[in-house]
């Protein structure tokens, strides 16, 4: 079974001075009070789809969330690995050309 709602206190004035705005004359207050209702109605209708809509929004935000979260996990940068000699190599050949340079220095600036 389903449960009614119970309407705010704010939404049935508010419906009732919408329908008091747009009275006719020689209008009964039945009449006025049906408006009224019908007035409240459509307030709830909108209100119960501005809650749908705002809930799959947030429920898309959600799904976006995640997936940015995992893309990011799964295109994390990988460094490539260097070759072990690699290096070892660079740092042999710099300490050569420094002893070569040093000795033609010591050569051209320190004559025997």
């Amino acid at each position: 079974m389903a449960k009614k709602q119970k309407v705010s206190e704010q939404v049935v004035t508010e419906a009732l001075q919408v329908a008091r705005a747009t009275q006719r004359p020689g209008q009964s207050k039945e009449q006025t009070k049906l408006i009224a209702q019908g007035i409240q109605k459509g307030i709830e209708e909108y209100k119960k789809r501005h809650k749908e809509k705002s809930r799959e929004l947030d429920k898309q935000k959600r799904k976006l969330q995640q997936i940015q979260k995992t893309s990011e996990i799964n295109t994390a940068p990988v460094m490539p690995a260097e070759q072990p000699g690699q290096q070892n190599r660079l740092s042999w050949l710099l300490l050569l050309l420094s002893w070569i340079g040093f000795a033609i220095y010591a050569a051209l600036y320190n004559p025997l």
